[in-house]
């Protein structure tokens, strides 16, 4: 009786807050490593999270966590590209465009990352990248100029940096609030992965996806560190075993839903289509650009991180 009594008083709540849906991937990932951790802790830590943004909104998050409101959140790392430069590198466009590409570049962003994040009194626990990102759009697209005055939803710098060098008219949106945008009539055009077309029922609005795969943005699971050095050592442990679990998954996972998610877009009478040569050759311009305005802005830590890339 006594050592239950103890065991119920020390218990560790911890808030975990996400900006997607519930039914989401990258949430039900979440979910999952809350469960492991709870299991592998005997119930010691408890983890919740919360989903849709319903603790914060996206922007928030981060600084949510570092400043110890909430013990961990989920962000997507290039929308803090204006804040830090290597945030945004895994959405420059076409610079990694495949899973194995996007997971060499993770593993050359991965320590800077983590210092990064030390340096702010949090901790990196996991990173899952989303599906390739393509472009839907309300009209048929042949090339570039097509895209002209269109409204583009962006949610991020890059994505806003897109829709200026295509000379669309960038109006930001996060994930939360895209499927009342869409329904608004809001949006003409935006990139985005097949899963977030399927999570915001971009079929209503948006009829065409071209499947670009430009780039596979990542999602970061980050803890305040004050919070996770309070627990003890087992439980600590426990939290990073769960983490690699949950990396693991979560990339396999995304390449799961990228099929499925393409397979849904069909079936909700969704053009999936091949971007014309042209299209291609306009956006792999259009990442040449910002790859090289990143270079500039990113200075030697940049430099660093993209020779360590490309190394064979």
């Amino acid at each position: 009786m006594t050592v239950f009594a103890v065991g119920v008083h020390a218990q560790i709540r911890w808030d975990l807050a996400s900006a997607y849906p519930a039914a989401n991937f990258h949430s039900e990932n979440l979910s999952q490593f809350a469960t492991e951790v709870e299991k592998a802790t005997n119930g010691r830590l408890k983890i919740t999270v919360h989903a849709n943004a319903s603790l914060f909104a996206a922007p928030e998050i981060k600084r949510a966590v570092q400043g110890g409101k909430v013990q961990a959140g989920e962000i997507i790392l290039a929308s803090f590209q204006s804040e830090w430069q290597v945030h945004g590198v895994d959405g420059l466009p076409f610079l990694a465009n495949s899973y194995e590409e996007a997971a060499k570049l993770y593993q050359a962003q991965k320590p800077l990352l983590q210092r990064k994040f030390a340096s702010q009194g949090m901790a990196l626990l996991y990173c899952v990248p989303w599906p390739p990102q393509g472009l839907y759009s309300n009209k048929l697209l042949s090339n570039a100029n097509d895209l002209k005055g269109v409204q583009w939803r962006a949610y991020s710098p890059a994505t806003t940096r897109i829709a200026e060098l295509l000379g669309a008219r960038p109006v930001t949106v996060q994930a939360a609030d895209l499927s009342r945008a869409l329904a608004a009539g809001a949006l003409e055009a935006t990139m985005t992965s097949s899963a977030t077309g399927i999570d915001s029922q971009v079929h209503v609005s948006l009829r065409y996806y071209y499947d670009l795969q430009a780039w596979l943005p990542k999602n970061a699971v980050l803890v305040n560190k004050k919070a996770f050095d309070e627990l003890d050592k087992t439980s600590r442990e426990a939290v990073f075993k769960a983490a690699a679990d949950a990396e693991i998954r979560g990339w396999n996972n995304s390449k799961k839903v990228n099929t499925e998610s393409m397979d849904k877009l069909r079936r909700s009478g969704v053009q999936v289509l091949p971007p014309s040569t042209q299209l291609k050759a306009d956006m792999r311009k259009v990442g040449d650009t910002m790859l090289a305005e990143w270079l500039e802005k990113a200075g030697v830590e940049g430099s660093a991180l993209i020779t360590a890339f490309s190394a064979p």
